[in-house]
């Protein structure tokens, strides 16, 4: 039997009606319908199935046994139907259930595992899958229901929530700056000392501008890394000039660990931070509570921001 399509519908609702009414007059004052539209049904099911449902006489109706028989496994199976339906709609309605999220890997573990670990909390039917990487999943082909991004967004087929701007930082420690000077434009990097995160596409260049004005700078690296906290320790030693998020250097500027330099110039500006979803249609009630649970905590500020103030 081919997949349920609406004609076949309509020809098993016109069957249990006539069934449960007795006749097509009865069947059909119920459905709304004339009675030769509910005996073409039937005839047309009974060829599709190419079995005797009922025999008909101008005084009587009677269901054959293989129609009676057809009927009741009809109704089991509505009945199942019926069944994940509502199973589904209470498991919409729940916040139960697996949720599957990417999250930057440095930055999660800083800012964001403290959101994790207060949802899971709060919603303890849930389990959590959490995944920390620097790497750019593909969320819809690995099955993520969210993930929180950053920089600029180029997959149309996600829904994006801006959570906050993001604003990269050049910065060096004091003691570097005692020994080796600051850099008065950006080209002054190039005789610098820098840390260089390889976790970016555009490594070694550091594209900056102020204004009107633009200027990229291949950096000379001392020290490399695919871990930004590592590259923090390294510049509070006094090892380097280090660029990274104010997530990141944001806190250690406000402690005074970091002297931001350049701070007239804009280092690859353009990027925000973003919590992204394959659909916000059909989305199970574990990812639409992450979401607002996400969006709450931004709305009060980003808590590395919060963090630098209270400092």
């Amino acid at each position: 039997m081919p997949l349920l399509d609406s004609q076949h519908a309509d020809e098993l609702s016109a069957l249990l009606a006539v069934f449960d009414a007795g006749s097509f007059v009865a069947a059909a004052a119920q459905l709304q319908r004339h009675p030769t539209v509910l005996s073409r049904r039937l005839s047309a099911l009974e060829a599709r199935l190419g079995i005797r449902l009922l025999e008909r006489s101008t005084r009587q109706l009677r269901f054959t046994s293989a129609g009676q028989h057809f009927v009741a496994q009809v109704r089991e199976a509505m009945a199942l139907l019926d069944q994940a339906q509502r199973q589904a709609s209470e498991a919409a309605a729940v916040v139960r259930g697996s949720l599957r999220l990417s999250l930057p890997a440095s930055m999660g573990r800083r800012w964001l595992s403290p959101m994790v670990a207060g949802f899971a909390k709060a919603h303890p039917q849930v389990v959590m899958d959490v995944e920390y990487a620097e790497r750019f999943v593909d969320i819809i082909g690995e099955h993520f229901d969210a993930a929180i991004r950053i920089g600029s967004l180029a997959d149309s087929s996600l829904v994006a929530t801006r959570l906050c701007d993001h604003r990269r930082l050049v910065c060096a420690a004091p003691s570097y700056l005692a020994e080796q000077g600051w850099p008065h434009m950006p080209q002054d990097l190039a005789r610098h000392r820098c840390l260089g995160f390889t976790g970016l596409r555009s490594y070694p260049q550091w594209q900056f501008s102020r204004g009107a004005e633009s200027c990229l700078v291949s950096i000379r690296a001392s020290m490399v890394s695919n871990d930004n906290e590592a590259l923090l320790v390294a510049a509070r030693q006094g090892l380097g000039i280090i660029a990274g998020g104010d997530w990141l250097l944001g806190p250690e500027v406000a402690a005074g660990h970091l002297q931001e330099v350049l701070p007239q110039w804009q280092l690859q500006a353009d990027a925000g931070i973003y919590l992204v979803r394959p659909s916000s249609q059909w989305s199970s009630a574990a990812s639409s509570a992450w979401r607002d649970w996400v969006i709450a905590h931004f709305a009060q500020g980003a808590p590395w921001r919060q963090a630098a103030g209270a400092v």
